[in-house]
């Protein structure tokens, strides 16, 4: 009888330190996450609500009025998707795994910048959910991102201007985002993250 209650009594403890230990996880994992988006959320609209300085020369998000193409591009989206997935994988973050709802909004996005022929300061991606109702799902579905680049001459070039200006840095270094989709054309880029 004393053997059974030994054994039982050791089996309680071994249960009870799996339980706190799993419990201790999960909430430690959960805690992360939270912060996680609570971080990536400040950062965001930190970065967007931000004014850039008079000493500060953000190169990605700055463009002629109106702007020239390089002569002759030869590079596109396939070309620049590459380039910074493998950016990503340089910096120990995961490579973005294309999903086709996030084509559909660089699309639309490289469309409205080649038409315009600058840079819009991401008005159109901000409007996209009200001008775009039957999008909006889109943006409820995940916390997306927009990354705009423009007068790149290659896809590293569009890669190294993105990488040197901070807010657009994350698309390179952040390994919250999970999917993405990229267009570009004329030296304009247009990168869509999510997660």
């Amino acid at each position: 009888m004393f053997k059974f209650a030994r054994l039982l009594g050791g089996s309680l403890l071994i249960l009870v330190f799996v339980v706190v230990t799993m419990t201790s996880y999960i909430v430690g994992v959960i805690q992360g996450y939270r912060g996680g988006v609570t971080n990536t959320e400040e950062a965001l609209k930190n970065a967007l609500s931000s004014k850039v300085s008079s000493t500060t020369k953000p190169i990605a998000t700055t463009a002629p009025t109106h702007y020239s193409a390089p002569a002759n591009p030869t590079w596109g989206g396939p070309q620049l998707w590459d380039a910074v997935n493998k950016r990503r994988v340089e910096l120990g973050v995961n490579p973005l795994s294309v999903r086709d709802e996030l084509c559909t909004i660089a699309s639309i996005r490289l469309n409205q910048l080649l038409d315009l022929g600058k840079l819009d300061g991401h008005v159109g991606f901000s409007n996209m959910p009200t001008d775009r109702p039957d999008l909006k799902w889109i943006f409820d579905k995940y916390n997306l991102s927009e990354f705009l680049v423009a007068g790149a001459t290659s896809p590293e070039d569009a890669v190294s201007l993105w990488e040197n200006t901070l807010g657009h840095k994350e698309l390179l270094s952040g390994g919250q985002y999970v999917w993405g989709c990229i267009y570009a054309q004329n030296g304009f880029g247009v990168a869509i993250a999510a997660y």
